[in-house]
């Protein structure tokens, strides 16, 4: 039996791969999942910091039965998708994001955790960021309005951003950012003109870059959070900044993500959402 499911499923991944759809509907292992992720999101082609460690980062066995999605692989969130049943977590920020550290107290329960519930932990980063239909800018991009944005932002090889022009004020830009962000905290740093012209997105922790942003030819930067001597920097440049929140950016493509896995193995998918606030 184990054979001739294997067969069917090579079968079918190569009956669909030319289309780029593959649509599993009888179960997926953790392990096809990472893989089919890993080549999705270019995890080694994408370079990102070392703590990021993208892929698999705790490996279960067996098929996927429930997808969570989460920002962070926090102690929190792992225990709440224990407790609603999945054996795949989907992450932004993984597990070693704080560096090494000492397998006890959190770090211990955290693990201990996961294991005892057969939780595998996923974790994807700037690879997850930069997609361009899954990415974080490219669905805070879409849900701003923003037409066919283009990559801009050189960084390591790749374009960190999106860039297009908004129809509007940067008040107008403002309120809808503050939408597409479920009515969450919203910053304007009015550095630049009233129009919101072109229109840069890099979500997380980018507003560190301001000075680099200005230099791109944007007069609108939107991003998560920025050091305190940014907000100044942007006043002086001549650019307005809009800081939406580091964790409130990046909620979307953990969400996109797990609603591509599922479309292709079957099993359903949730999103934990453990705001910072940040």
């Amino acid at each position: 039996m184990q054979r001739r499911r294997h067969r069917v499923r090579q079968a079918i991944r190569r009956a669909l791969a030319p289309t780029g759809r593959i649509a599993l509907t009888y179960g997926m292992t953790i392990t096809e999942a990472a893989a089919l992720m890993d080549a999705e999101l270019r995890l080694a082609d994408v370079p990102d910091y070392p703590p990021a460690l993208n892929g698999l980062q705790l490996e279960a066995p067996g098929e996927i039965r429930r997808i969570a999605a989460a920002v962070d692989a926090c102690e929190p969130v792992v225990a709440r998708a224990a407790e609603a049943g999945a054996n795949l977590l989907l992450v932004h920020h993984g597990m070693f994001w704080s560096g090494a550290q000492p397998v006890r107290g959190a770090q211990f329960r955290k693990l201990k955790s996961a294991i005892d519930a057969g939780l595998a932990i996923y974790s994807a980063h700037i690879p997850l960021d930069v997609h361009p239909s899954l990415g974080n800018n490219a669905r805070l991009a879409a849900a701003l309005g923003i037409p066919e944005p283009e990559p801009f932002f050189p960084w390591k090889g790749i374009d960190l951003g999106l860039r297009g022009r908004f129809a509007g004020t940067r008040d107008d830009l403002a309120a809808t950012l503050r939408e597409a962000l479920g009515g969450s905290g919203v910053h304007l740093c009015p550095g630049g003109g009233e129009s919101a012209g072109v229109v840069g997105v890099i979500t997380g922790g980018a507003g560190a870059e301001v000075a680099a942003i200005a230099g791109c030819g944007i007069d609108t930067f939107v991003t998560g959070e920025g050091p305190h001597w940014s907000y100044t920097a942007a006043e002086e440049l001549g650019i307005n900044v809009l800081y939406g929140g580091h964790y409130a950016t990046e909620t979307f493509g953990v969400k996109a993500l797990a609603e591509w896995l599922s479309a292709r193995c079957g099993a359903p998918w949730e999103f934990i959402d453990h705001p910072t606030g940040l």
